[in-house]
């Protein structure tokens, strides 16, 4: 058909219109000429159950289940095409059409394939009359939580966690056999009658400790003030150990003190005592996430650790301080109103030293600075998302335009604060790195990375370590090159505690990489020393660099 792809343009112009029956008319044509495309297949079904033809739509999952399909057209409102996902859809054509035994089977069978959010069940048009059936809602976790007591709670909610993290999780027993497993979950259930709450929630972390996955985790309950208060300082751990960084206005005494015990435990001890709860992809995450997890007195104390800390002043004297923990709001990168950072208490003669570049603007996704007098463009990029008012295709078509006008000889890409976000959206910058002549040749293309490094910032560094030349410094980045991860977060249906287990291996590099983590090149970590005179030892590092030599 010589306007095949006109077909298919016309075809997602209705269903971009909504306007199902249309859109149906032209898939089934598309589909009739190309059978082995489950894109297309995927299309006919959405556009069929939007015109209320259930059946068809059923049977054209089925085709989609049958062919795969590469789903490029999801973002963060839509769930991705996934077998649990198409399963479901054939589900929901089953409860649409009032079809209960046909439903309640291909629901069940979607549960095994993966499904990821149940609680779609409890709130979309189609299933409402069918949630007085209990096997849905065993299956989705709909209970009655007012006719239940506290201990019969919890033991439903460890139950159903139990069960998430079989279903869901992608490897969940690659460290812990299954039997190991449950023997933990079998104590943790006996013991529940004599626990604190926060003791059956760190006893539930303990329980995705072993997914080898960092971003499995057991949370608070979003409304529970009690447990997520915090104590008032922000600590960060250097090589030379953990500082206080950022502090509320009655803590600013502590700012530059560096932190060496915790509840009388020596820091490796206290380290130690945390690992059955934290977490990770490699070793050098914990020193993200240790000092995050203590200022909790919730978990300090279900652990039996007290929250006094020993820490040294910034004038060498050592003190014991208990610290009255707070609730509200905290963000890694914006302190609540009233708190001290220590970098912006940083002078020089009397003057206020300027903040360093890295340090500026942390709260914006991406950002850039031109250097001129170092032939160098600056590009901080700290998350994987767009901008309300700039998308981030839209900043690297400029950026890179900017690159070119100004003859810029050198790129640096600082992601040392990317924990992550959407890796969809970074394939612009990858195709604007691959396609430029300018920073192709070593030594042009720098890239800070760290700890936080992570996630959907993982993949993009293994994949300009794949495509580029790039010279890495920093420290090490908080995730492997190829990781289990993904947000799949759900609610336990008593408790409201949150959890999330990935379902998704990342193998951004090739098959044969075991690396625990990508390795700068040239290695220069955030010391204490340098931080405390707002200084960067990583971008420094680059700007040292004069020669051309070879590699």
């Amino acid at each position: 058909m010589p306007d095949f792809m006109g077909m298919v343009a016309r075809a997602r112009a209705r269903t971009g219109d909504q306007d199902w029956a249309a859109a149906a008319e032209l898939w089934a044509k598309v589909t009739e000429v190309n059978p082995v495309n489950g894109d297309y297949w995927a299309r006919l079904a959405e556009a069929r159950f939007g015109a209320r033809d259930h059946a068809a739509a059923r049977a054209a999952y089925e085709q989609v289940l049958r062919l795969g399909l590469r789903d490029t057209e999801w973002s963060d409102d839509t769930p991705p095409l996934m077998p649990g996902e198409i399963a479901y859809r054939i589900a929901c054509c089953a409860a649409a059409a009032g079809e209960r035994e046909a439903a309640v089977a291909a629901l069940s069978a979607a549960l095994d394939r993966g499904m990821r959010d149940l609680a779609r069940v409890r709130t979309e048009e189609h299933w409402r009359e069918l949630l007085g059936d209990q096997r849905i809602r065993d299956m989705v976790g709909i209970i009655d939580v007012d006719s239940m007591a506290r201990d019969e709670g919890w033991r439903y909610d460890l139950a159903f966690l139990a069960r998430e993290i079989k279903r869901l999780a992608y490897a969940p027993f690659a460290i812990r056999s299954e039997a190991e497993f449950d023997q933990v979950v079998a104590q943790l259930d006996a013991a529940i009658t004599g626990l604190t709450d926060a003791q059956i929630v760190v006893g539930m972390m303990k329980l995705v400790r072993y997914l080898d996955d960092a971003h499995a985790q057991v949370t608070w309950p979003a409304d529970d003030k009690e447990m997520s208060r915090r104590l008032p300082v922000d600590m960060f751990w250097f090589p030379e150990g953990p500082y206080v960084i950022g502090a509320a206005a009655d803590c600013e005494h502590l700012l530059g003190a560096r932190v060496d015990k915790i509840g009388g435990l020596t820091l490796d001890e206290a380290m130690a005592a945390l690992d059955p709860i934290m977490t990770r992809d490699n070793e050098h995450w914990l020193t993200l996430t240790f000092p995050t997890l203590v200022r909790y007195p919730a978990i300090l104390d279900a652990l039996g650790i007290d929250n006094t800390l020993t820490v040294q002043l910034a004038d060498g004297t050592v003190d014991e301080v208990r610290l009255e923990a707070t609730s509200g709001e905290f963000h890694w990168n914006r302190y609540p109103p009233g708190w001290v950072a220590l970098a912006d208490t940083v002078t020089t003669d009397g003057a206020a030293v300027a903040l360093p570049l890295h340090l500026r603007n942390r709260e914006l996704p991406f950002w850039f600075e031109y250097l001129p007098a170092d032939d160098l463009v600056y590009f901080q990029f700290n998350a994987v998302r767009d901008h309300p008012a700039e998308t981030f295709a839209a900043f690297c078509d400029r950026l890179f335009g900017f690159i070119e006008d100004h003859n810029a000889g050198r790129l640096v890409i600082d992601m040392r604060w990317n924990g992550g976000g959407n890796t969809f959206l970074t394939q612009q910058l990858l195709h604007h790195l691959i396609a430029s002549k300018r920073l192709r040749r070593r030594g042009a293309l720098f890239v800070i990375i760290g700890r936080l490094t992570f996630s959907a910032a993982q993949n993009t560094v293994t994949a300009i370590e794949r495509e580029t030349s790039a010279i890495f410094v920093g420290e090490p980045t908080g995730s492997r090159p190829n990781f289990i991860g993904e947000r799949i977060d759900f609610e336990l249906p008593y408790s409201k505690v949150r959890a999330n287990a990935a379902d998704l291996f990342w193998q951004t590099s090739w098959p044969d990489d075991h690396r625990t983590w990508i390795a700068p090149d040239i290695y220069a970590p955030p010391t204490f020393q340098a931080y405390r005179r707002n200084e960067d030892p990583a971008l420094d590092a680059i700007l040292a660099i004069r020669e051309h030599v070879p590699g």
